[in-house]
């Protein structure tokens, strides 16, 4: 009697095909994998009884089932490869290959939605609640986020933001569901880990993509909602590196508002580049004092130095905010006319 392929061990289907394959191809596979699974692999060919042909060609088969699988979730999602597995295979069999590929693949959440355009998604999702719209945001890309969020009504994104900021885990089973309905209202127009997801800095990344007008008015709002939190992201909006994207007459202005003591500090610990960007504006007697500043500075707490460089960022944002300084962005609100 054959046995059935839905009986034997994962270690097992792996080596009856590499013993299909033939020792050439198998050589080659070995090459990819690590000594633990050449281990596995190597002991499970050698406890190998005989093998009938009709269960070789089972196990083969249904190798190609889940490499047609793969290239067909590549193409247009799960739901799509289920959908065309299902015509070959049933019912049954397609959702036991895409379960097993879901497992093996640990596809991170909505990949389908990411390759969506952002007024799609935002037309499917701007009627769900602000804790759905925000899960779905926290598992985008951050600029289709940052679309999104965008293009909400006002009375919205400063609540979206703060469910984003405040996300800790989600089960599973909640995630499996919600992609379901989400996909399939698109197509309509992993591990039993729970997934974290969210968090200060994913919020952070989805406003630094929004234009001015919906940052202001999301901080403005959880200023008063969540001042802590506000200030939090307010915080990692914009550090102290990225000064080398502001234009050198910005530059030259957040240097004459600063203290040479925290520009000493700051810099002891700067990348070449941030330090040039800075020197480059500033007269040839105070590089010259910064940087013996610089050389005789003894060793410095990581502590200070984030400290004296949070000083500097917030001279930044409070020019940002009085508009002597522009800090770029995503969205039009910004552009230069």
């Amino acid at each position: 009697m054959v046995p059935n392929v839905e009986e034997l061990s994962g270690i097992q289907k792996a080596a009856i095909l590499l013993t299909s394959l033939g020792p050439e191809l198998s050589v080659q596979t070995f090459k990819h994998l690590s000594e633990k699974e050449i281990d596995q692999l190597a002991l499970g060919i050698s406890e190998l009884r005989r093998v009938e042909p009709e269960e070789r060609e089972g196990v083969v088969d249904e190798f190609i089932q889940m490499v047609k699988a793969k290239d067909y979730i590549a193409v247009g999602g799960f739901e799509y490869a289920r959908q065309i597995l299902e015509k070959a295979l049933g019912p049954k069999k397609a959702e036991e290959i895409i379960n097993r590929l879901r497992a093996n693949l640990k596809v991170k959440p909505f990949a389908f939605a990411r390759k969506a355009d952002p007024d799609q998604i935002l037309n499917v999702v701007q009627q769900e609640h602000p804790q759905t719209i925000a899960l779905v945001l926290s598992y985008l890309d951050a600029k289709q986020s940052s679309k999104i969020l965008s293009s909400l009504p006002q009375e919205s994104q400063a609540d979206v933001a703060r469910r984003i900021a405040l996300m800790d885990s989600t089960s599973p089973e909640v995630i499996s569901q919600l992609e379901n309905i989400i996909e399939s209202k698109l197509n309509a127009t992993g591990a039993q880990d729970y997934a974290f997801t969210g968090g200060v800095e994913a919020i952070v990344q989805v406003l630094s993509g929004v234009d001015r007008s919906t940052e202001r008015t999301i901080l403005s709002t959880l200023e008063k909602d969540d001042p802590n939190l506000a200030e939090e992201i307010k915080k990692r909006m914009f550090v102290f590196e990225d000064i080398v994207t502001l234009d050198d007459r910005s530059i030259r202005l957040v240097i004459s508002e600063v203290k040479d003591e925290d520009l000493s500090i700051s810099l002891k610990v700067a990348s070449e580049e941030v330090k040039n960007t800075i020197f480059r504006n500033m007269s040839n007697r105070r590089v010259d004092t910064v940087k013996e500043e610089i050389e005789l500075m003894g060793p410095l707490r990581l502590r200070e130095v984030e400290e004296a460089q949070s000083r500097i960022v917030s001279v930044i944002r409070y020019l940002e905010e009085t508009g002597d300084v522009m800090i770029a962005r995503g969205g039009g609100d910004d552009l230069i006319v």
